[in-house]
């Protein structure tokens, strides 16, 4: 099975019970192995909205790319995420960072993310689960490209994002 790496962000309402709510939910489509530290993030973009609190997490899964992207766009919207202009407030985000090392070019999902070598909140929990794992797209390693994250916006650990799984049912 595939390794995947998701990127969870969230900030609005209760970001704790958001974040535990997908990882529940997650559990049903994929194997969670593991779960990054929560970091608190500035927002990138649109600035007069309140910080996000992020996660990744490592996972396996039978899904191809376009089947478990539209699973998580159907979890997105089962926990209130409503469409919405680009950076904007949101209960609920996940985005598909990694799969293996497929790199894909669609209109409706671009594998690896197109982003997440600029943004904090995605690097610095990624190298935490991932950090001798190779970008396809760069040849790098996620610690090489992760060391000049400290250049980019405000991204601080909270806790350990494992402790959104306590209490819940053991992984698939």
């Amino acid at each position: 099975m595939p390794t995947v790496f998701l990127g969870l962000g969230t900030n609005l309402g209760d970001r704790e019970a958001n974040l535990r709510a997908a990882l529940s939910r997650l559990r049903e489509l994929v194997r969670i192995e593991a779960v990054s530290f929560v970091y608190e993030s500035e927002p990138v973009g649109y600035r007069a909205q309140p910080d996000f609190w992020n996660l990744v997490v490592r996972a396996e899964t039978q899904l191809e790319p376009l089947a478990l992207l539209e699973a998580v766009r159907g979890i997105e919207r089962a926990l209130g995420r409503k469409p919405s202009f680009r950076n904007a407030p949101r209960v609920i985000d996940i985005d598909l960072l990694l799969y293996g090392d497929v790199q894909i070019g669609l209109p409706e999902l671009t594998l690896p993310h197109p982003r997440m070598l600029e943004r904090a909140f995605v690097l610095k929990p990624l190298v935490e689960l991932a950090p001798d794992v190779v970008h396809p797209g760069t040849g790098r390693t996620i610690r090489e490209h992760a060391a000049g994250a400290e250049q980019l916006e405000r991204a601080a650990p909270l806790f350990p994002g494992e402790r959104l799984l306590e209490g819940s049912e053991a992984a698939p």
